[in-house]
């Protein structure tokens, strides 16, 4: 199982505290202020908005925020605006690092993002360098005590999904599908019992390389000062890290 699907898990489970400190509420805050802007202010007829939604409540995000945030994007109240940019690079070993931003101020990101880069044995790249290693799929984590490997991939398969990857190391299955019928299959298993730990539409990568040692613990200290900032809004990247790694540094 790839690495950004074990990073996903770690990123919910350190959902509540962001949002106890604030950075889930801001970063959830600028999604939804996007979406509405691009797609409108209705979340029936919008889908990346009813996502954003959803993870607005996730972290108990007071309903009037999440309407003040709408009619923000919509410009029924005056609100900042943020534009969205896929940056690439390296980090430690040649991994692939994709970094989704919405940002007032591309300057002060890039610089940002940069100095992260160099600090953890990386590098910001230029576009284009790294984005072909990676296609857009839903990715839904269940944990293996929940569901047998083989009832998963009938209801999955049957949901609409494309596969179900099964790592002998890891508590998890990982569910995947197109974009298009990610909200379908994971409603469908959460009515079904299944216990999702984590689901969201990623770039998945094709290939990924394996860390160990000092360069996975590098490798992750990198993720989680690029997950710190406010403009930062997803970081995906194709490292695979041992289980007993990722809890260590978790």
């Amino acid at each position: 199982m790839s690495g950004h699907n074990k990073w996903s898990s770690i990123k919910h489970k350190k959902g509540k505290t962001d949002a106890l400190r604030g950075r889930a509420f801001t970063k959830i805050t600028r999604e939804i202020i996007t979406a509405a802007k691009i797609g409108g202010g209705d979340p029936e007829g919008n889908s990346r908005l009813r996502a954003a939604i959803l993870a607005a409540k996730a972290v108990n995000m007071p309903n009037d925020n999440i309407s003040r945030a709408i009619k923000k994007g919509t410009g029924e109240l005056e609100g900042v605006s943020y534009e969205e940019y896929m940056y690439e690079g390296y980090g430690p070993n040649g991994v692939a690092v994709l970094v989704k931003v919405l940002t007032d101020n591309k300057n002060r990101t890039v610089a940002d993002l940069r100095h992260t880069f160099t600090k953890y044995n990386g590098n910001l790249g230029e576009t284009g360098c790294v984005n072909w290693m990676f296609g857009k799929k839903g990715s839904i984590s269940v944990l293996k005590e929940s569901v047998s490997e083989e009832k998963l991939m009938e209801l999955a398969l049957d949901l609409g999904a494309d596969d179900v990857d099964s790592d002998p190391e890891s508590h998890e299955f990982e569910v995947r599908c197109e974009p298009e019928v990610f909200e379908d299959v994971k409603k469908g298993l959460e009515e079904k019992g299944v216990k999702i730990s984590s689901a969201e539409v990623a770039m998945v990568p094709q290939t990924t390389v394996h860390l160990q040692g000092k360069p996975a613990e590098t490798m992750l200290k990198m993720m989680n000062a690029l997950e710190e900032s406010d403009d930062v809004q997803n970081v995906w990247a194709n490292f695979d890290i041992s289980d007993e790694d990722m809890e260590a540094f978790g």
